[in-house]
C-alpha cells in the first residue's frame, strides 16, 4: 500500500470553501469519435474498460478520511467498497443534439455537488451526439467531474492522460495500489504532531517569507514592475455572487493561428490566449454598453510544480494580470499585455512558489467558511479582487484516444467563485485550441455569444499580423 497521503492546506481550502452555490470541483468535456473503439461502442464495453484503467489509478479509488479529534486536514484512503458504477453514469442528449444541447446538459452536470462519501469524482457518457448513434460508429461526448481538493491544472490534466493512449487499443495497466485503511486515532495522532509543528514554522519561516514578500511587492510597485493589484478590478456584471446554476459555452480555433501570432510579434502562447480572451471580453461589453474605462483583471494560476517540494495535490500559485481591454488595437493590445505578463510572472516568482500553500496550512475549516460566508452576502463582491479566471493548459500535439475513442475535443471547465462568476480555461490538443466556459446564467444569459466571438477574436488578431509594425 501506498503511504499515508493528507490533504495539504490549500488541497483542504477547496474542501473548506465550497458552499451549495459554489462547488468546487474542476470538468473537461470530450467530444468522441466512437467509430475507432476496437470491438465497436457499448456503454458496458467503456465501463468495464473505466474499471480496468482505474486499478493503475488511485486518485480515483480514495475518499476522505476524517476522525472527530483530528486537528488537521483529512486524508486520503482506499474505498474498499469502490464500485465504477457508483460514478460512472449515461445520458443522452435531446435532439438535434447539437453544441447548444451538449452545452445545456453539461451545464446542468456541471451544478451537481459531489458526494464526499465516496471518491471525488464523477464521470457521464453523453450519447447522441449530433443526433449520431455512437454504437454504429458515431459520436459522444464525455463529461469527467474531479473535485479540486485531489487535482490542480497540472494534475488533472495527468489524470485524463492515464485514461487516453496514443492508440485505440492500448495495453492493459499495471494495478497500482492506494493509501492503506487508516484508523481514526492514527488520523488524530498524525494531525496532532502537525498542529503542534505550525507555531515553529509560522515563526521561522512563513512570517518571514512574507515580509519579505511585502518588501519586494512595494519596491517592484515604486518601480512600475507589479503585477496588477488584487481588489483593483473594476466591476462588471458578472462580478456578483454565483447561484447554484451553471451554463457552458465552448469554442474551438486553429492553434497554428495561435503561432503564427505569437511568431509574428515575439510573445509567448499565453501572451496570445490572454489577448484573445481580452478581444472576445472587449467585443462582447461594448456590444452591451458594459465595457469598463479601466481593464479588466484576471487571475491566472501558474503550475508550481517543478519548484515546490511541499506536499499535496494542488501546487499552484497564481499572478494577476491586466488583459488591457481599454486599448482598441489589437496589436498594441497584445504588446501591452505581454509587458504586463512579464512584469506578473517575475513579480509572481519573486512572491515565492510556496507562500500560497504555506499560509492555507493555518486556516481551518471554521475560518475558511465564515469567511466566504461573509463574502458571498455582502457588496465586497462588487469589489472583485479580479474578474476573471483565465488560465491555459498545454497539451499534446498528437491524436489521443479515451478508452479507445478518438479525441476530437477536449474542454477543461474550471470552478467560478463568488465575486468572479466567469472561468474561462483552455487546452491545446492534437493542432486544435479548445475553449471552456462556465458561469451562471443569471450574471451571464448569453454565454453561448460569448463563446462565437472567439472567431472573430482570432481573425482580429491575424489581421494585426498584416501590420509592418511588430
Amino acid at each position: 500500500m501506498r503511504q499515508l497521503q493528507r490533504l495539504s492546506g490549500l488541497d483542504a481550502s477547496f474542501l473548506y470553501l465550497e458552499t451549495p452555490t459554489q462547488p468546487l470541483h474542476v470538468c473537461s468535456v470530450l467530444e468522441l469519435d466512437a467509430s475507432t473503439i476496437p470491438g465497436g461502442y457499448s456503454f458496458e464495453r467503456l465501463r468495464d474498460e473505466l474499471a480496468l484503467r482505474i486499478t493503475a489509478i488511485p486518485t480515483f479509488r480514495e475518499k476522505l478520511a476524517n476522525s472527530f479529534l483530528n486537528l488537521d486536514h483529512p486524508v486520503w484512503v482506499e474505498d474498499d467498497h469502490f464500485d465504477v458504477e457508483r460514478h460512472l453514469h449515461r445520458i443522452g442528449l435531446p435532439a438535434p443534439g447539437g453544441r447548444a444541447e451538449l452545452a445545456e446538459v453539461c451545464g446542468h452536470l456541471a451544478a451537481l455537488p459531489l458526494d464526499r462519501r465516496h471518491p471525488l469524482w464523477e464521470m457521464w457518457a453523453i450519447e447522441g451526439l449530433g443526433g449520431t448513434d455512437a454504437r454504429k460508429g458515431g459520436r459522444m461526448a464525455i463529461l469527467t467531474k474531479v473535485h479540486h481538493a485531489a487535482v490542480d491544472g497540472v494534475t488533472g490534466a495527468n489524470l485524463m492522460s492515464q485514461l487516453c493512449s496514443i492508440e485505440p487499443e492500448a495495453p492493459p495497466p499495471v494495478p497500482v495500489p492506494g493509501s492503506s485503511d487508516v484508523n481514526p486515532l492514527r488520523i488524530a495522532l498524525g494531525g496532532l504532531g502537525r498542529f503542534v509543528s505550525r507555531p515553529v514554522s509560522l515563526a521561522t519561516k512563513v512570517l518571514p517569507e512574507t515580509v519579505t514578500t511585502v518588501v519586494e511587492s512595494v519596491r517592484r510597485a515604486a518601480g512600475g514592475r507589479s503585477m496588477a493589484s488584487p481588489f483593483g478590478a473594476p466591476h462588471t456584471p458578472f462580478n456578483a455572487s454565483i447561484t447554484a446554476h451553471r451554463n457552458v459555452a465552448f469554442a474551438q480555433l486553429d492553434f497554428t493561428d495561435i503561432k503564427k501570432v505569437k511568431d509574428h510579434f515575439d510573445v509567448k502562447v499565453n501572451d496570445v490566449v490572454m489577448a484573445l480572451v481580452s478581444g472576445v471580453l472587449r467585443k462582447f461589453m461594448l456590444d452591451r454598453g458594459e465595457l469598463p474605462e479601466a481593464s479588466l483583471v484576471a487571475m491566472v494560476p501558474v503550475s508550481v510544480h517543478d519548484r515546490s517540494d511541499r506536499p499535496g495535490r494542488n501546487q499552484v500559485s497564481g499572478m494577476f494580470s491586466n488583459l488591457e481591454t481599454q486599448i482598441e488595437d489589437a496589436g498594441e493590445r497584445l504588446r501591452a499585455i505581454a509587458r504586463d505578463n512579464t512584469n506578473a510572472k517575475e513579480h509572481s516568482a519573486a512572491i515565492g512558489a510556496t507562500l500560497l500553500q504555506d499560509w492555507s496550512q493555518f486556516a481551518g475549516p471554521a475560518i475558511f467558511g465564515v469567511a466566504m460566508r461573509v463574502y458571498a452576502n455582502s457588496r465586497l463582491t462588487e469589489s472583485p479582487v479580479h474578474n476573471l479566471v483565465v488560465s491555459n493548459v498545454p497539451g499534446p500535439q498528437i491524436p489521443l484516444y479515451f478508452l479507445g475513442a478518438e479525441v476530437d475535443a477536449m474542454y477543461p471547465l474550471g470552478p467560478i467563485f463568488h465575486g468572479a462568476g466567469l472561468n474561462i480555461t483552455v487546452m491545446s490538443l492534437n493542432g486544435k485550441l479548445n475553449v471552456g466556459l462556465i458561469s451562471c446564467p443569471e450574471l451571464l444569459p448569453d454565454l453561448a455569444e460569448m463563446a462565437d466571438d472567439f472567431a472573430s477574436g482570432m481573425k482580429e488578431l491575424l489581421a494585426a499580423t498584416k501590420s509592418r509594425r511588430r
